[in-house]
């Protein structure tokens, strides 16, 4: 297993992909079998899920037949549901709408939540304008305005739409407000990782791909690829460097989850139907 794909990590992907549509609570026994296919360990799942309770994303409770096992919190299904829209939803560069600009001033009493605003604006992809000034493309508008009212971090946040209108050339002035060549590079090693997955899959033409292959090969695409469209928020290809690879990454991601998603659904459910819409209790 890499760096990148913890035990958490994957249980948390784990649950995104198929576990929330399960009737009941997953069984820890059912755990430990669905995280083996990608090297997680049986003490490496407990102990991670014991992390994950403790942190309230997931919450103790018995199936149908009396075993134990976890469920998400309603917190964890929110943020999962929140997260669809940027795993699942248009990726790559969109066409320039405008920005929206976050100012935030936060009491000294309570200068903790300074850290805790930075960290999320961050993680929803945008980048520093100036010192507490933060920048991303008004598509996100929406979802920032969600989060930071869930999070109740609104009230310390001016949220403001607008053009940039100079001085530097806005592309110029992209480049200083978010790191592209990171990006770049983060977008480079999913293709690196994931891009041979594809086409071998391709090259095999399987109608009916192998159930417990799928399901491996799915599972580690979208842990590695659900982080990409909050880092890289989907800044308008005319700002961006030529041959950007968001485009080519989003595209690898797409077929991976065509190709794959379903058939991992009947390793985690067998004889269930297609959608995973169950999980044996």
């Amino acid at each position: 297993m890499s760096e990148q794909h913890t035990p958490r990590s994957l249980i948390v992907t784990f649950y995104g992909a198929y576990g929330r549509a399960a009737p009941g609570p997953v069984p820890v026994a059912e755990l430990v079998r669905l995280l083996a296919p990608v090297g997680v360990d049986a003490p490496s799942v407990r102990s991670s899920v014991s992390r994950l309770k403790r942190r309230g994303l997931l919450v103790p409770a018995r199936t149908a037949s009396g075993a134990a096992g976890y469920a998400l919190s309603p917190e964890a299904r929110q943020l999962l549901e929140d997260g669809d829209r940027r795993i699942y939803g248009p990726a790559g560069s969109r066409e320039g709408t405008g920005w929206v600009l976050a100012v935030f001033s936060v009491p000294e009493a309570e200068r903790h939540k300074r850290h805790v605003l930075r960290s999320r604006l961050a993680g929803l992809g945008f980048g520093t304008a100036a010192p507490g000034v933060w920048i991303a493309p008004a598509h996100l508008y929406e979802e920032t305005r969600h989060t930071l009212e869930r999070l109740q971090l609104a009230p310390y946040v001016d949220l403001f739409r607008g053009e940039h209108l100079g001085f530097a050339a806005t592309a110029e002035a992209v480049g200083r407000w978010w790191d592209l060549a990171s990006l770049a590079k983060q977008h480079e090693a999913f293709l690196d990782r994931h891009g041979p997955v594809l086409r071998s899959w391709e090259e095999r033409g399987e109608t009916a791909p192998p159930p417990e292959e799928a399901y491996r090969d799915y599972l580690l695409a979208l842990d590695s690829w659900r982080r990409l469209p909050y880092a890289d928020p989907g800044l308008p290809a005319g700002l961006l460097p030529a041959d950007w690879p968001g485009a080519r990454s989003a595209a690898v991601f797409a077929g991976l989850d065509g190709l794959l998603r379903e058939a991992g659904a009947r390793f985690v459910s067998p004889g269930a139907a297609p959608d995973g819409a169950s999980i044996s209790q």
